[in-house]
């Protein structure tokens, strides 16, 4: 299954993790576009000056680890689409020039399923997305939320519990489940 990754799953950094965590483990191949990660390494800014600087580190290592992630596609096929946010139609090229299967996004609103499904695509949160991995591959899943947790102890010297960082990063129902 191929799913193409919108900035708002990408950033922040423990949903992106998450995700990115169980595509290593094979369940499905990321996609996104050099627009996609321009829009994260812009969205660090505003943790301050170096986190633009982190952005671009990160961002170089995921493209390193999936070479073939990154899609392109032609000015003729964003011009034919329309989306209810007129800034998010790339989002949709993308996933149309990569095959996807589906969006994962936290934004439902400017990607209705309706238009989504006349290009063949499904949209789903990453909530609802990792919490069907967990059901179907419980164990693969609370593997990559032990290293995630692990990381995130590590970079912040903070004691955070499973269920805290999950919830802080958007990510309730798999931190219920994981608790």
């Amino acid at each position: 299954m191929k799913i193409l990754l919108d900035t708002c799953v990408i950033y922040p950094t423990v949903m992106r993790e998450m995700l990115l965590g169980v595509a290593a483990r094979g369940v499905f191949t990321p996609l996104w576009s050099a627009r996609i990660l321009e829009e994260w390494a812009r969205a660090a800014r505003k943790i301050g000056p170096e986190g633009e600087t982190i952005a671009r580190g990160e961002i170089a290592l995921v493209q390193a680890k999936w070479p073939g992630a990154e899609v392109t596609w032609p000015p003729s096929l964003e011009a034919r689409l329309w989306l209810p946010d007129a800034g998010d139609v790339h989002v949709l090229a993308a996933a149309i020039a990569g095959s996807a299967d589906m969006i994962c996004t936290v934004n439902a609103r400017d990607f209705p399923r309706n238009i989504l499904a006349e290009e063949g695509l499904m949209r789903q949160d990453p909530d609802g997305f990792l919490h069907g991995v967990w059901q179907a591959q419980p164990d693969l899943v609370a593997n990559v939320a032990d290293r995630v947790l692990a990381k995130a102890r590590d970079l912040s010297g903070e004691d955070w519990q499973m269920r805290a960082l999950l919830k802080k990063a958007r990510l309730p129902r798999l931190a219920k489940a994981l608790a």
